[in-house]
């Protein structure tokens, strides 16, 4: 059997887009739009929610690179000295 479902074209203008997500709901199918640029619709999706100023969560992005980059060269370091 196919797995296709049309969604008339109509629909799908209303809708502002041509993809879809399909839910399986157990008794039911639930066709929800999706954006054609997810990244685009999301932007302001957490206004108001994130109360850490953007310069701290920037701080604490490049301490844990940091953090994350001193256990790779650990790492690194030893392996050579244990190859030896």
């Amino acid at each position: 059997m196919g797995g296709q479902v049309s969604i008339p074209a109509d629909i799908r203008r209303r809708w502002g887009t041509n993809r879809v997500v399909i839910e399986d709901q157990g008794d039911r199918l639930v066709v929800k739009p999706l954006p054609d640029d997810p990244i685009a619709a999301a932007r302001g999706a957490l206004k108001g929610e994130i109360t850490v100023p953007t310069e701290e969560l920037r701080r604490i992005a490049r301490r844990d690179e940091q953090i994350a980059e001193d256990r790779k060269w650990r790492k690194s370091s030893t392996r050579t000295r244990s190859s030896r």
